[in-house]
């Protein structure tokens, strides 16, 4: 079945959600862009061919789809949500749902209790992630005792942290620092800047303590662009851990074995396949499988489209929900925690939110 959507605002956010609609019209609709600038409205519609309106009920006025995603600024965002909510249509909301802990909170007290709001945190649901998950869901390095995450920031990673720990609402003490270094940082949002000068970046480093399961988060300025930082990913368990795409685990008292995560992407080399990722396996079988298998899409395009389609799924109860507010509203929670920490050198302990009930 389709998953159509509409969109709340017309910036980057929705940009990428008409563009893999464009790309992939038998699976995924846009019903229609909410935006408030008229001259805007004209350029989506000339340049995507998808109609645009003034204001949420405007477009409901003209299409009433599977639920809105709200794509606007972060200050903008809780209004947006309590707004879709206010019409009892269901509203993916951008990461984070709100932009402090007030925020979150006041939110919660107006929405909460509703049902109707999901928050697109994808990265659980990239191929590399989810092949991971897969594997630590079924035990094979035994319990989950800890996870180190360097590759993207504060609430993103700590979603990584959480689930690949199964962590819920308990309680963490966060501990953070930061530091300057010299870095070049020649790739940006906005392409390559011709400039190999380094420049003073910071890296924060944190752990999370949830009381005999902890998370490091290591992030350096930028580093989902620079080329010069790699992104890595480890989680130990009782009984073994999982580096990146190696994994090695206890198979009897005296025999530790090491296996591989191995990717089978197509057109590469002299495979005249389409270029697409096919699936992840692990000891000869398959613990991923590309939904959108000969989209030819990248990994983020196809967990972003992988979200908007089990958004559309929960929306019109045929599925689970993705990542309720609750959630996210943790996730944020923590990641605030980890700059208040590296901000004042102490340690900061979350609490017991409404959220948690």
């Amino acid at each position: 079945m389709t998953t159509t959507f509409g969109a709340i605002g017309s910036g980057r956010r929705t940009r990428f959600f008409l563009r893999l609609a464009a790309a992939m019209p038998d699976r995924l609709r846009v019903g229609g862009v909410v935006t408030r600038s008229a001259e805007r409205a004209e350029e989506v519609t000339a340049e995507w061919g998808v109609p645009a309106f003034r204001s949420i009920g405007e477009l409901l006025r003209h299409e009433r789809p599977d639920y809105l995603a709200a794509a606007v600024p972060w200050a903008a965002m809780p209004d947006a949500i309590r707004e879709v909510a206010g019409h009892g249509i269901p509203v993916l909301a951008e990461t984070p749902p709100a932009p402090d802990l007030a925020g979150l909170r006041s939110l919660w007290r107006d929405v909460g209790g509703t049902g109707l709001v999901q928050v697109a945190e994808q990265y659980l649901l990239m191929p590399g992630h989810a092949a991971r998950l897969a594997l630590v869901r079924e035990g094979v390095i035994g319990e989950p005792t800890s996870v180190q995450v360097s590759s993207t920031h504060l609430y993103h990673a700590v979603s990584l942290i959480r689930g690949l720990l199964g962590i819920g609402f308990e309680a963490a003490e966060v501990r953070a620092g930061a530091f300057e270094a010299p870095l070049a940082d020649p790739l940006g949002f906005g392409g390559w800047s011709g400039d190999d000068t380094p420049q003073r970046l910071t890296t924060t480093i944190a752990t999370l303590d949830f009381g005999g399961r902890m998370g490091l988060y290591d992030f350096t300025d930028n580093q989902w662009w620079n080329p010069l930082r790699t992104r890595r990913i480890v989680v130990r368990g009782s009984i073994g851990e999982l580096v990146d795409d190696r994994v090695i685990r206890l198979v009897d008292p005296t025999t530790p074995v090491e296996s591989a995560l191995i990717r089978r992407d197509t057109g590469v080399d002299l495979n005249l396949e389409l270029r697409d990722l096919k699936h992840i396996s692990f000891d000869g079988r398959v613990v991923y499988r590309n939904p959108f298998e000969g989209a030819s899409r990248s990994d983020d395009d196809i967990a972003v489209a992988d979200l908007l389609e089990r958004t559309g799924a929960w929306a019109r109860q045929e599925g689970p929900p993705p990542y309720p507010l609750a959630e996210a509203c943790q996730d944020h929670l923590l990641s605030l925690a980890i700059g208040e920490s590296a901000k004042t050198g102490g340690p900061v302990t979350t609490g017991k939110e409404a959220w948690a009930e």
